[in-house]
């Protein structure tokens, strides 16, 4: 089962794009200027800021379409696969949480969806074992996305 997940993950993992720019008006409106211009729709979104600079996570429904025009339009940026697991209500992040505590897996970070796919909330981990963090998931019959099933 094992080699079934990480064929699976890396076949269509999501990526969230951490793009880093300066801490300045506007700034996050041009980057979606930038990403909206080309159909390119933020799925999630989290930002961290400090007085000077600010980190803007993002997960993308075209990460191929997206990596080009940052590049392209000189938004510094680095990638990272994340775990974004289906959850049914609120309750279900106690059992979330208590499985990854029985398996002594570190979430570093997370965040939600803006909009939720099938009508569902929808969480965004960074996890310190991503591999092991889906398989402890699914063992506990979490429904684990990939990037195919947020595509439009």
């Amino acid at each position: 089962m094992l080699t079934e997940t990480a064929q699976s993950r890396s076949r269509d993992p999501i990526v969230q794009f951490s793009v880093f720019t300066p801490n300045r008006l506007g700034r996050l409106r041009d980057l979606m200027s930038v990403l909206g211009g080309q159909n390119v729709h933020v799925l999630a979104l989290a930002i961290l800021d400090t007085t000077d600079s600010a980190i803007i996570r993002i997960v993308l429904d075209d990460p191929d379409r997206a990596r080009g025009l940052l590049v392209e339009q000189g938004f510094p940026f680095s990638e990272s696969e994340m775990v974004v697991v289906e959850i049914n209500s609120a309750l279900e992040m106690h059992k979330l949480t208590t499985a990854l505590l029985e398996a002594e897996l570190n979430i570093n970070y997370l965040y939600s969806f803006i909009p939720y796919p099938d009508g569902k909330p929808v969480l965004c981990l960074s996890m310190e074992d991503n591999e092991m963090a889906e398989q402890v998931l699914m063992s506990h019959r979490f429904r684990i996305l990939r990037q195919a099933d947020i595509a439009r």
